[in-house]
């Protein structure tokens, strides 16, 4: 739908934006820039906590994720179901107080939650894990997600997803109309793009990687990502190409990821895996472009940044077929079902050897990438703004 219309007032919540930036942080940021330009928007303003403020919050350099001490302080203000139910009874309350003078602006929360609000209001669902798949994360956050849901749903003229499976899915699962769901894909930062052996030559010798030289999986160590499954396909390569082209795994330890961490440290002590922890918001894109081959078998994505980022690095891509990775993919990526462990190893093998299908995947997959932008996701958000107000 086109973004043209009357013009329109615009409150954004950018409570999900602290650097670094994860994946709803990233979209809340890259929404807000690029909604900044598009004409119809007369007025934007960004709401934080319980109040306007001027400015997006601004990156640090070298951002690295918060202290421990941070982190153990957050989870047991979670754990703590008084504190959380003291915060669910008190805050909307002032967010409310705060935003009644604007029912003549369109309130788009982006991260699964909408406040009272007098006026139009948007919610942005990215996934449906806190229901389809609760085992996967801590009863703590499922039980507020859930909450906080339910009200959004009470709340919400209209909901958006990042994919057209989301909607789909959000449609059936809370019998929600589905003509009231708009899917708007995402889309990665420029900075994820092919590169030269010069850009990269620093920061795969910090992480002594060599160019071209190991498969790649990015995202959070949890069940849901079906990092056993990869495990075990890769396994199965022959001894000489694991120690070739080892698998190199990058991102945040998550929920009941202990045992994965076993599995992981059993493959890096036999010379065939190296896990990089968490890597900071400049170095990540240059990971991925020295990357022989990137790996997502993934169970469940609300969209499937990742293999969106490799594609548009010119890394070729074997993912899973599960949920909205084939969405993303379109026919860049190979794909197999997510527990073939069979299919997902040989899929690896021919990703690291066969140059033609390597040659043709690049190709493809930086044409696919390129049918994303933040430009667009900010025009498709717009024209959803123009049907609520209408």
């Amino acid at each position: 739908m086109d973004a043209a219309g009357k013009r329109m007032k615009v409150i954004l919540s950018i409570d999900p934006v602290r650097f670094p930036l994860t994946g709803i942080g990233r979209y809340t940021f890259e929404l807000a820039q690029n909604l900044k330009k598009i004409p119809q928007i007369e007025q934007l303003r960004f709401f934080s906590g319980h109040r306007f403020v001027d400015a997006l919050p601004e990156p640090e350099l070298s951002a690295s994720p918060a202290p421990a001490s941070t982190r153990n302080f957050r989870q047991s203000i979670l754990k703590n179901r008084l504190t959380i139910e003291l915060y669910q009874l008190a805050s909307p309350l002032f967010k409310q107080h705060a935003l009644r003078n604007y029912a003549d602006h369109v309130f788009h929360g982006p991260n699964y939650y909408l406040p009272p609000f007098q006026g139009p209001s948007v919610c942005t669902f990215h996934d449906l894990s806190v229901f389809t798949w609760a085992h996967c994360h801590p009863p703590e956050r499922v039980r507020f997600m859930r909450k906080e849901i339910a009200l959004t749903l009470k709340r919400a003229d209209m909901l958006i997803t990042d994919s057209e499976y989301t909607r789909q899915e959000v449609a059936s699962y809370f019998n929600w109309p589905l003509e009231k769901i708009r899917s708007v894909p995402l889309a990665c930062s420029s900075d994820f793009r092919p590169r030269t052996s010069d850009e990269l030559i620093a920061v795969l010798a910090k992480h002594n990687l060599q160019l071209a030289g190991y498969s790649l999986y990015v995202g959070t160590i949890e069940p849901r990502k079906n990092l056993e499954t990869l495990l075990d396909a890769y396994a199965l390569l022959p001894q000489s190409m694991r120690q070739q082209w080892p698998l190199v795994i990058t991102g945040y330890r998550g929920w009941r990821s202990e045992q994965l961490h076993m599995r992981i440290e059993a493959a890096v002590t036999e010379g065939w895996a190296r896990y990089l922890g968490f890597v900071n918001t400049e170095e990540l894109p240059l990971i991925y472009a020295g990357a022989r081959l990137f790996v997502f078998p993934s169970l469940y994505e609300g969209f499937g940044l990742p293999i969106l980022e490799a594609m548009a690095s010119g890394i070729p891509v074997v993912c899973s077929n599960a949920s909205t990775l084939p969405e993303v993919a379109g026919d860049a990526a190979a794909m197999c079902a997510p527990q073939d462990v069979e299919t997902l190893n040989q899929l690896i093998a021919a990703g690291l050897e066969d140059e033609a299908w390597r040659a043709t995947a690049r190709h493809k997959g930086l044409l696919r990438a390129a049918d994303f932008s933040w430009q667009r996701c900010a025009q498709e958000t717009a024209a959803v703004y123009q049907e609520v107000i209408s």
